[in-house]
């Protein structure tokens, strides 16, 4: 049903990946692309900003129209997260669960925290390789929530459905015991990320414990509700703490598309090269944790 639209140079401020319906026009993957791919809401569709085995650090644009994927920049410079030995990259499929909202000005029930202002996070376990702006349909396996700079952070543990392994894999335990390591290892990974760069380790709440698939299938229609609040208008979309933008193709929202935005939208790709990757890109970062 999706397709995409990519402009400018990929490793460049000025990359921009569109998402396309099947009529070929531009969508909001924040908003148009339903969170449930099936009626018994056991089949989720994912977005995916960053493929496996790949740093730059690529992000749903909350406050531009059509919220494109494009990679983040932080004090003037494009952000590549570091190969902290021995992970090379992200070691998922990274993305974000549609038409969710981690509320800013809600405490998590669970950490007390507010939520960080993003889409919910995706983690896609499997074993492909996926694109950037692809949908995958996943189903949840459990949730770890991160503690970062005083906000909650969930990471939603998932599987695509099409994977070799999904018709094992129902719950958290089924990740300990059949891909043993990779809970402690996206435990170690997000503690240690930051700390090449010079930051201190990101702490978890509930002592790193991963939830279960309940409690995180619970959580996930929390911030459904919360991005509901969000498009319908209930909630502000602008204030002095974040700015999204909220326009969609849903003609039963208030923020509906106009025919000045539609004009501003590109209509097929004009990609260029990739720019060059910085060298860090192939240096290791050994830290001791």
């Amino acid at each position: 049903m999706y397709s995409t639209v990519q402009v400018g140079a990929k490793y460049s401020e000025g990359y921009r990946c569109y998402i396309s319906n099947d009529q070929g026009q531009p969508i909001s993957p924040f908003h148009d692309i339903p969170l449930y791919a099936s009626e018994d809401k056991k089949v989720l569709n994912m977005v995916v900003e960053i493929p496996r085995n790949s740093n730059a650090k690529l992000e749903v644009s909350k406050d531009e129209l059509m919220n494109p994927i494009k990679q983040d920049v932080k004090k003037g410079k494009l952000r590549f997260v570091k190969n902290c030995f021995p992970y090379a990259g992200y070691i998922w499929n990274y993305g974000a669960f549609p038409q969710t909202w981690e509320s800013p000005m809600v405490a998590d029930e669970g950490t007390g925290l507010p939520g960080d202002n993003d889409p919910i996070d995706v983690l896609e376990i499997g074993g492909s390789i996926a694109k950037i702006g692809e949908v995958k349909q996943v189903k949840v396996l459990g949730a770890m929530a991160m503690l970062d700079e005083g906000e909650t952070d969930w990471k939603i543990l998932a599987i695509d459905i099409n994977d070799p392994l999904a018709e094992k894999l129902n719950d958290i335990d089924d990740v300990e015991a059949l891909c043993p390591g990779m809970i402690e290892a996206t435990r170690r990974w997000f503690r240690i990320y930051k700390v090449p760069d010079g930051k201190p380790m990101n702490i978890f709440a509930f002592n790193g414990e991963a939830k279960d698939r309940a409690y995180s299938e619970h959580l996930i229609e929390k911030v459904h509700q919360m991005w509901k609040d969000l498009i319908t208008g209930k909630v502000p979309a602008q204030t002095e703490k974040y700015n999204i933008s909220v326009t969609n193709r849903a003609s039963t929202s208030p923020f509906t598309i106009r025919k000045e935005e539609e004009a501003l939208l590109p209509s097929q790709s004009s990609s260029l090269s990739d720019a060059p990757l910085p060298e860090s890109v192939n240096e290791w970062a050994y830290v001791r944790d």
